[in-house]
């Protein structure tokens, strides 16, 4: 199927590595042109190289924390307009209640939550002018499900799913979506070096360690194992399609039926 994103724009944040990086890689592989964004030009230049490897898509990095207001400023600005945003960008720390802080509550708020507002506040403009847009926040199960081991982070990943539905509920009946989805346990290289901690903390290897916090922590998935980042990346590509057009304001589960719900 062509998702006819040739000749459309696209910045994912925080996509260096992990589920951001799969979704770019995704983007570009439909023939979009895609920004990279991450905190350190290194990791960015690396990635952009990767991508434009293997594709015929134009790729470029921008280099910038989207977890703070002057630094979202300044990369709109060089930026210029786009035709996709994915809000991807997201930190967790798992920590128990009592030890959070009001730093680290506030922290998690600005990168996961208000770096997705004022990205989508400055960019869907040019969305609306055009009548064509596509919004993604990469929410979490977490939002749905909130892990007492990091209560401040399943705050954030809920308040992701009210902001996107609430876009779009400010832009009916214009070619532009907003949509959120919510990954599950997903193996990505954050994911990787905290399963080697604890793996290491308990003496057993990091498979082991995988598949016991799957059983302890989500013991109601479905698939019974960590989704890849790429698995998490797909349906995120189609949202931004052509194909996807009919479906906005809605919240998209890529949690391996962690949530036990129908709905």
């Amino acid at each position: 199927m062509d998702f006819k994103l040739r000749g459309k724009r696209a910045l994912v944040t925080g996509s260096t590595q992990g589920i951001g990086f799969a979704i770019a890689q995704g983007l570009a592989r439909e023939g979009a042109a895609v920004v990279i964004n991450g905190r350190g030009e290194a990791k960015v230049g690396e990635a952009v190289k990767r991508i434009a490897s293997e594709t015929k898509a134009p790729v470029s990095g921008i280099v910038g924390d989207v977890g703070s207001a002057a630094e979202v400023d300044r990369l709109v600005r060089q930026l210029g307009p786009v035709d996709i945003l994915i809000n991807n960008a997201g930190i967790f720390e798992p920590k128990p209640f009592l030890e959070i802080p009001d730093s680290d509550w506030l922290r998690h708020f600005e990168v996961n939550v208000m770096s997705g507002v004022r990205l989508s506040r400055a960019l869907l403009p040019h969305m609306l002018k055009q009548n064509w847009g596509r919004i993604v926040f990469i929410s979490s199960e977490s939002g749905l499900n909130i892990p007492p081991e990091m209560v401040q982070y399943g705050m954030t990943k809920t308040a992701q799913l009210a902001v996107s539905r609430g876009i779009a509920e400010t832009v009916p009946g214009t070619g532009v979506t907003v949509n959120a989805v919510l990954p599950g346990p997903t193996l990505t290289e954050g994911v990787n070096v905290f399963l080697e901690t604890l793996a290491k903390d308990r003496g057993i290897g990091i498979d082991e360690m995988a598949d016991e916090l799957i059983k302890t922590l989500r013991p109601s998935s479905l698939i019974r194992r960590w989704a890849t980042a790429e698995e998490v990346a797909n349906p995120v590509v189609y949202l931004c399609s052509e194909a996807a057009s009919a479906t906005t304001g809605a919240a998209i589960r890529v949690d391996g039926g962690v949530v036990r719900s129908i709905a």
